[in-house]
């Protein structure tokens, strides 16, 4: 497919042909959630890239529709079980499917085992004849802790383009997203994108699927340098507040209320009467970062 693969973060639409999709599905844990996003005018308080996709894939098509099935915490197997039903029922034109994250990050899991599991549950969300679009992970070089897996996340990958190849879809290539090495583009926990970074990969996502859209790339503040052993200390205090209480999280049973998506059926991206707020601000605003409301949530980043 021509689109694989294609992540430059371009934009604009220059009266380019719409885009063939009306029923959109998205498939996956808290990366597809938006957890690290906040908006309280997003179903769930969260928005992330996936909203984002959706909010410009609605622009002049009426009839559009999206629904998020995403829980946060979730393993691969446990999106599968949960979510495809769900997904084949609503009868999707386009899907996207983000997994395996969490299980080397805590799990230490199989890469290959993974991506087998991956790969029959791609299989059947084929036979929809959708667009699906698959996602690498993110290269965490430089967080502690999430570091030593980076081999595993590396083959992992590999696996997917394996996967993608074979199956015709569309790779949104997260470790080739270089941009997401800035500190900017990711939460205070270093496990979640910040509204940045979320933002940084809806453009991604879309120049993936080839299609045109009024997202305008943005670019981050540099920080000062750090000495090692503030580097360090900062360290210690990221294990401490974020790191050992997600570890906590992983190990209990998540109730039924986390457990719930937070657009578990496909319906507009907008309420009746309601306009998109993103296509009234200007593009400058956007390429410069100084819309108000957005300016503030990057400063939780």
């Amino acid at each position: 497919m021509d689109a694989v693969g294609r992540f430059e973060l371009s934009s604009g639409r220059n009266g380019a042909a719409p885009h063939p999709w009306s029923r959109y599905v998205a498939l996956g844990d808290s990366f597809t959630e938006g957890i690290g996003d906040p908006e309280e005018r997003s179903p769930g308080g969260w928005r992330g890239w996936a909203d984002r996709v959706a909010e410009e894939l609605s622009v002049d098509h009426e009839d559009f529709a999206y629904a998020n099935l995403a829980v946060r915490g979730l393993l691969l197997q446990e999106i599968l079980d949960r979510q495809l039903a769900q997904a084949l029922r609503l009868k999707p034109d386009l899907i996207t499917l983000s997994a395996g994250g969490n299980d080397m990050v805590f799990h230490r899991s199989n890469p290959d085992k993974l991506a087998a599991r991956l790969d029959a549950g791609v299989e059947l969300l084929k036979t929809t004849g959708a667009t699906i679009v698959l996602f690498t992970g993110p290269d965490w070089w430089h967080t502690p802790v999430l570091s030593r897996n980076r081999a595993k996340v590396a083959i992992f990958n590999e696996n997917i383009h394996a996967i993608a190849a074979r199956h015709d879809c569309v790779v949104a290539d997260l470790w080739a997203l270089r941009e997401l090495r800035d500190p900017l583009m990711w939460d205070p926990d270093r496990l979640h994108f910040s509204p940045l970074g979320y933002h940084t990969i809806a453009i991604m996502v879309l120049n993936s699927l080839n299609v045109a859209h009024s997202l305008q790339p943005l670019e981050p503040r540099e920080l000062p340098e750090r000495s090692w052993r503030e580097a360090g200390a900062g360290d210690l205090v990221w294990a401490r507040t974020y790191f050992l209480p997600w570890v906590v999280r992983q190990i209990r049973h998540q109730t039924a209320e986390e457990l719930r998506a937070k657009r578990p059926q496909a319906a507009p991206v907008f309420r009746a009467g309601i306009q998109s707020q993103l296509h009234r601000i200007p593009p400058a605003s956007l390429a410069t970062g100084t819309e108000p409301g957005y300016q503030a949530r990057l400063k939780q980043a």
